[in-house]
């Protein structure tokens, strides 16, 4: 079986049921991984055992995290299904034990400390991850056209779980988007004159809009520097700034402060929903706002949020 052909059908079967750009290199990464681990010349050779050996293989030896091995059985069941038409149900192998987290979170200081330290459209970014409760993801994703300056919200197209949601736009960010609006109108002027301005789509969007893809409203909110060819279908376009490159200002951001917290762009949307149920905001709307599907999920929020606050009394204190 050759190496090539086998990825190529992986990646057909993942276009063809537009999954993202990112789910695309995960599928294949791990796909890639499982080949090399079994050394397969042939698909005659697979069978669904390799896919419990190969799991017990990352739980035992390399020793990865419960999201991680989740992560690889979704890929390698995709392929099964899909290209090899194979049954993987029944599966047995020994599951990475997922630990119990409480999140981090920030305060409102805490944030605002980080933020101050930031400058740009980074600020900006972070400014609505915390703001709005954003992943990272989805703050990068936004276009022009997701933006409701009237009814103060934010439209997320296919968020986590292909799930479209609405959310709110802080007040406080009205007039730095105005801001980064003019500037993203002024470098797609710029695209236009060089016979460019095509948006990042995903190619059944393309498909459908064609040239109509040039418009000022399908641009990203925090486009990149330079253009670059579409991953999938090939034409030049400006796609939105890299995550690392947004991470990298946080952490230097959060150097400068003196909080000891290990703080991620993920703190924020932490911090979103705890401080929301600080203040006394149901928790159907944070599950709302938040996009889970179920309050179970939103739920660890108020183990953070809480713990003081159930009247309890520590001995130490009455004595």
């Amino acid at each position: 079986m050759a190496d090539t052909k086998y990825l190529a059908a992986i990646r057909l079967q993942i276009r063809v049921r537009h999954y993202s750009y990112q789910t695309e290199k995960s599928y294949l990464y791990w796909n890639r991984y499982f080949i090399k681990h079994f050394k397969f010349t042939s698909a005659k050779y697979i069978e669904p055992t390799h896919i419990e050996q190969f799991l017990s293989f990352l739980a035992n030896n390399k020793r990865v995290s419960s999201s991680t091995q989740q992560q690889a059985l979704c890929a390698l069941v995709f392929a099964f299904k899909h290209v090899l038409a194979i049954n993987t149900d029944n599966l047995q192998f020994p599951y990475a034990k997922a630990p119990t987290r409480i999140p981090q979170v920030l305060n409102d200081d805490e944030a605002k400390q980080v933020i101050s330290h930031m400058s740009g459209k980074y600020q900006l970014v972070a400014s609505l991850l915390y703001g709005a409760g954003l992943r990272l993801s989805e703050a990068l994703n936004v276009r022009l056209k997701d933006i409701d300056f009237e009814q103060r919200t934010l439209f997320i197209f296919r968020g986590k779980g292909k799930k479209d949601r609405v959310c709110i736009l802080p007040k406080i960010t009205v007039e730095p988007i105005t801001l980064q609006i003019q500037q993203v109108h002024q470098t797609h002027l710029q695209d236009l004159s060089q016979g460019l301005g095509m948006a990042s789509l995903p190619a059944s969007l393309i498909k459908k809009f064609g040239s109509s893809a040039k418009q000022l409203h399908w641009q990203y909110l925090f486009p990149s520097v330079h253009c670059v060819v579409h991953p999938t279908s090939s034409y030049m376009c400006r796609h939105h700034i890299d995550p690392t490159t947004f991470r990298k200002a946080l952490q230097k951001a959060v150097s400068k402060t003196s909080i000891n917290k290990r703080v991620t762009a993920h703190t924020f949307r932490h911090s979103f929903a705890t401080n929301l149920l600080r203040r006394g905001h149901d928790i159907r709307t944070v599950q709302e706002l938040l996009g889970h599907n179920d309050v179970k999920t939103t739920q660890v929020y108020t183990h953070v949020a809480g713990l003081h606050k159930t009247g309890v009394q520590s001995p130490m204190d009455c004595i």
